[in-house]
């Protein structure tokens, strides 16, 4: 009967561990990603009106590109629109418009500028297929479709830089 009395501790123990271990990964402040390495998986959007739509021959292009999950009711999209109008100057952009209308996104592009090589409007199923946590989110893939970088959250200048811009010049080579 003793024993039972370190039932409590040794949970307590080992729930502990479990906790502290999620502090020693490589990076804390990224969230993980299944689809690094990894063929992006299938997209299955629908157009924007007057918009290039986005294909998925696209994402196998031959071309490093980024893939930006975005929406007009996304205030952090807005914070990182600029950054995403410097990047398409180095390489295509391509953006999925997640559980928008099209009046906003077009609006939210007619005011901001549209940084976007082909644009998608997804429904919600292809942000699940890809691991969507929210928007904004986005991605690096290289040339044959293969995810090489997942950020989460809005890209500034200092992420452009010193996240995105060494693993597109890596892709490159």
């Amino acid at each position: 009967m003793k024993w039972m009395a370190l039932v409590p501790v040794a949970i307590f123990a080992a729930l502990g561990g479990f906790l502290l271990s999620g502090l020693f990964r490589e990076d804390p402040d990224t969230l993980p990603s299944a689809l690094i390495g990894r063929e992006a998986p299938a997209i299955s959007l629908t157009e924007l009106p007057g918009k290039t739509a986005l294909t998925p021959e696209m994402l196998t292009d031959g071309e490093v590109k980024l893939v930006n999950f975005w929406a007009s009711w996304c205030v952090p999209c807005r914070v990182e629109h600029p950054q995403l109008e410097a990047l398409a100057e180095e390489l295509p952009v391509y953006g999925v418009n997640y559980k928008d209308s099209p009046e906003n996104a077009l609006a939210f592009l007619a005011e901001l500028g549209d940084p976007f090589s082909a644009i998608g409007v997804d429904e919600g199923r292809t942000g699940l297929d890809w691991g969507l946590y929210g928007v904004p989110e986005t991605f690096v893939l290289d040339g044959d479709g293969t995810v090489l970088l997942r950020f989460a959250g809005p890209i500034t200048r200092s992420v452009a830089e010193d996240q995105f811009l060494p693993v597109i010049e890596e892709a490159r080579r």
